[in-house]
C-alpha cells in the first residue's frame, strides 16, 4: 500500500494554504519593491490616474542598488575545504580543486550575480543545492538553482526554516508539457487536475502573461523521525495526484538525501526576529525616494509655471487671444484702443530656497542611510586629493559592503556543505573534471561512511568531516594593486634573500595578510636552496 495518496496530499495542500497566508504581507512586499526598483513606484505611492502632473522618477535608489551590487560582484567567493582529520588530506585537497569546477559548471557566478540583485532588493536570496538526475544524459549531477522567495512556503514564526514542519516550492507547468513529462500518471486527464495558480503571488511585469493553461506543481519537503534520526522525505504532486514519493521509493530508505536537510539554503541581509527572510535596501531608502520625487515634483511644477508665462485678460478685452497664444504670429491685432487693464502678465514668486535645501537634505539621507557616499564612487570634494587618501577613504567607507558579502560567504560555505553532501551520496562512478594543471577523476568512495577495525575488532564507523573556508576569487583594482604594493616592498626589503631568511621569517610571523603562507615557503625554500650551493 502506497503511503503518500490523494489523502496525504489534500492535507498537504491545506498546510501550505496556511503556509501562503502566513507570509501574504511578505509576498507583498515583494512584488511592490520590485516595482520600485524598475522605477515604476508612483503606482505603489498611490496617485490620481487623472494627474497631469509631472511625476519624476529618479534613480538615487537605483543607484545605490547598482554600487552595493558591484562591491559583492568584486568579492564571488571561493572555497578551500579543510580536512578534520590528517587522514583525510588528500582527499580535501581533491574536493578543493572539484568543487570550484562543479560551481563553474553549474553557472554560479550568473547565480551569484541575479542572487545579489534579489538580495539587495527583497532582504534575501534563497539557493538551491538539489541532485538532477536527468543531467549528464541521465547520469544524473549536482544542480544549483536561484529559488524565488514568492514560491517558497514554510510554516510561519519560524526563523531557521530547517525548524518548519514542511517546506513547499511552488511553480506554474503548462499542462501539456505536464502531460508529455508524466504520461503515465496524467495521461490526458490534465484538464481535470484541481491544481490552479492561486498559491504565487505574480510579479507586474510589462508582459501580459496568461496562466489559465498552466497548474502548480509542488515539491514537498519534510521531515520525519525513523529509528531516532531525522530523515528527508519528498513528494512532488500535482493537484490532489501524486508524481513521486521518495516514501514508496525503495531507493529512498535512508531518506531522499541522507544529509536530512532541506535543499534550501537562505541568505539574508538584514535580519528579523520571527522569519527565515530579512529586509532590504529598498525598504529602508523607499521612504527617502519617496520625498526626493515629491519635492522634485514641486520643483518640476514650479519650473513650468514660471517658464511658461500666464495673462489675465478682461472679458470685453480688444486683444485677439488665438493671435496673442500663438507664438509665430508676429503681429496681434487690437480693436481699438490697448489699456493696461486689458491684458496682464500672472506673476508666478520664485521657488523659497526651504523646498530646495529640503530636497538636498533628503538626497544626503537617502545617501547615509544606504552607506553610498561620494568617496564610494570615485568622486571626493574638500581637497582632498592624494591619492592615498582617496583609496583609504573608499576602503574605510566600503566596511558596510564587507560586511554584508560576509553573510553571504556563510550561506556560501552551506552551499558547499550541501554539494559535498551530494558528491557523498550520488557520485558511485567517477567523474572526470577539468581543473588547473589538467583533468582529474573522481568518485565518493574516499568520503563515504566506512567501518573501521583494528586486529579484527570493530572500532564503529569513520565519516569524513570538513570546514570550508571562502576567500574572494575576483577583487577590486585597489586589493590587487595593494597586494603587488605589498609584494614589491618585501622584494626591496631583502626578504627573498636567502641570507636574511630567519630575520624575514621572524618579521612574517607578526604580520597578517593574505597569501603569507606562500611568501613563506618561498623563503624557506630559497633558504634551504642555498645552502645547497654551499
Amino acid at each position: 500500500m502506497k503511503k503518500i495518496g490523494k489523502e496525504q496530499v489534500r492535507k498537504a495542500r491545506q498546510t501550505l494554504a496556511k503556509y501562503k497566508e502566513g507570509k501574504a504581507v511578505l509576498d507583498k512586499r515583494i512584488v511592490s519593491n520590485e516595482q520600485w526598483w524598475k522605477l515604476r513606484h508612483w503606482g505603489e505611492i498611490g496617485y490620481d490616474k487623472g494627474d497631469t502632473r509631472p511625476m519624476p522618477a529618479s534613480a538615487w535608489l537605483f543607484n545605490s542598488l547598482a554600487n552595493k551590487h558591484a562591491d559583492a560582484m568584486d568579492n564571488i567567493p571561493e572555497p578551500a575545504v579543510l580536512p578534520r582529520e590528517k587522514s583525510d588530506e588528500e582527499v580535501a585537497k581533491q574536493l578543493s580543486l572539484i568543487l570550484p569546477a562543479i560551481l563553474e559548471r553549474c553557472g554560479y557566478e550568473k547565480l551569484y550575480s541575479d542572487g545579489w540583485w534579489y538580495k539587495l532588493k527583497n532582504g534575501s536570496m534563497c539557493t538551491a543545492v538539489v541532485w538532477d538526475p536527468d543531467a549528464d544524459g541521465g547520469m544524473g549531477d549536482i544542480a544549483i538553482r536561484n529559488a524565488d522567495i514568492l514560491n517558497l512556503f514554510w510554516e510561519p514564526g519560524i526563523k531557521d526554516i530547517e525548524e518548519s514542519a514542511n517546506l513547499f516550492y511552488v511553480t506554474l507547468v503548462d499542462r501539456e508539457r505536464l502531460n508529455l513529462m508524466y504520461p503515465e500518471l496524467l495521461g490526458e486527464d490534465t484538464e481535470s487536475v484541481a491544481g490552479g495558480t492561486g498559491n504565487v503571488e505574480k510579479y507586474k511585469t510589462e508582459d501580459k502573461t496568461d496562466d489559465s493553461a498552466k497548474v502548480e506543481v509542488v515539491d514537498w519537503y519534510y521531515k520525519k523521525t525513523i529509528n531516532g534520526r531525522k530523515q528527508l522525505c519528498y513528494c512532488k504532486f500535482c493537484g490532489d495526484r501524486v508524481i513521486y514519493s521518495s516514501e514508496d521509493d525503495e531507493s529512498c530508505a535512508d531518506g531522499f538525501y541522507k544529509h536530512s536537510r532541506y535543499p534550501f539554503v537562505m541568505d539574508t541581509l538584514f535580519v528579523q526576529e520571527g522569519t527565515p527572510c530579512g529586509f532590504g535596501y529598498i525598504d529602508v531608502m523607499r521612504d527617502a525616494q519617496m520625498y526626493i520625487d515629491k519635492l522634485s515634483q514641486v520643483v518640476l511644477e514650479h519650473t513650468v509655471m514660471m517658464s511658461r508665462k500666464r495673462y489675465f485678460i478682461r472679458q470685453n478685452s480688444a486683444v485677439n487671444e488665438a493671435e496673442f497664444a500663438d507664438l509665430k504670429n508676429r503681429f496681434v491685432h487690437v480693436a481699438g484702443n490697448l489699456g493696461e487693464e486689458d491684458i496682464r502678465e500672472i506673476k508666478a514668486e520664485p521657488l523659497d530656497n526651504s523646498v530646495m535645501n529640503a530636497l538636498s537634505l533628503k538626497i544626503d539621507e537617502l545617501k547615509e542611510t544606504s552607506g553610498n557616499r561620494d568617496f564610494s564612487q570615485g568622486s571626493v570634494s574638500n581637497g582632498v586629493t592624494a591619492a592615498s587618501a582617496i583609496a583609504a577613504l573608499q576602503e574605510a567607507g566600503s566596511k558596510l559592503s564587507r560586511d554584508m558579502i560576509k553573510g553571504t560567504y556563510f550561506a556560501f560555505q552551506q552551499v558547499c556543505y550541501l554539494i559535498i553532501e551530494l558528491i557523498r551520496q550520488f557520485y558511485d562512478t567517477p567523474r572526470s573534471f577539468r581543473i588547473t594543471g589538467g583533468y582529474d577523476a573522481f568518485d565518493n568512495s574516499a568520503i563515504k561512511e566506512q567501518s573501521r577495525e583494528l586486529f579484527g575488532v570493530q572500532l564503529g564507523t569513520k565519516k569524513p568531516v570538513f570546514d570550508i573556508v571562502c576567500t574572494a576569487s575576483k577583487k577590486s583594482p585597489f586589493s590587487k594593486a595593494s597586494q603587488n604594493e605589498l609584494a614589491k616592498q618585501l622584494f626591496q626589503l631583502g626578504f627573498f634573500n636567502p641570507e636574511t631568511a630567519v630575520q624575514a621569517l621572524g618579521c612574517l610571523a607578526m604580520m597578517d595578510f593574505e597569501g603569507k603562507e606562500e611568501i613563506e615557503r618561498v623563503i624557506r625554500d630559497n633558504a634551504g636552496m642555498n645552502e645547497v650551493k654551499i
